[in-house]
């Protein structure tokens, strides 16, 4: 018999996917270069686990940080479960590394593409908060314009926060 104490952890696997995605991203950045227009904006939490930065990084960007992958950054590696890259702030070049767990954004300007990871506010397994008579929202894809419909405008940061009960 099947245990219904658990239940199938959709968000936190989603997220695994979207950082498997930007991993493979910049495994082909590392290898071939940034093509065309392409450039990354990344935030991270500074005191997340594993994450390496300068003292002085850390006293200026005390909860998170934004980088950006543009026209100058050198020693770009990737790791299953972390990056390193070295970028200069004021002349000074500066290594970091940083987990793919302490992402919070990953936005490509460029192409008007952006991830979002938010902090889980329920376990995965802790369902017995979650009350079955809810009403749950339509999820809001359901209601795209389309495609010729759609005005044009800056990136899309996708949240899958909303799509969790």
């Amino acid at each position: 018999m099947a245990d219904t104490s658990q239940t199938i952890d959709y968000g936190g696997m989603m997220h695994d996917a979207m950082r498997g995605l930007i991993a493979r991203i910049l495994r082909q950045v590392a290898r071939e270069g940034l093509p065309g227009e392409h450039h990354f904006f990344i935030s991270f939490d500074t005191h997340h686990p594993g994450v390496e930065i300068a003292d002085w990084l850390r006293d200026r960007y005390p909860d998170d940080m934004t980088i950006v992958l543009q026209h100058w950054f050198d020693g770009l590696e990737v790791e299953d479960d972390k990056f390193s890259v070295t970028l200069n702030f004021g002349d000074s070049p500066e290594p970091l590394i940083i987990p793919f767990d302490a992402l919070r954004t990953f936005v490509d300007p460029s192409v008007e593409f952006g991830l979002r990871f938010e902090e889980r506010q329920l376990p995965a397994n802790d369902i017995d908060d979650l009350d079955p008579d809810e009403e749950v929202e339509e999820a809001p894809f359901a209601e795209l314009p389309s495609e010729d419909d759609a005005p044009r405008g800056d990136a899309e940061i996708v949240s899958l926060d909303k799509f969790r009960k």
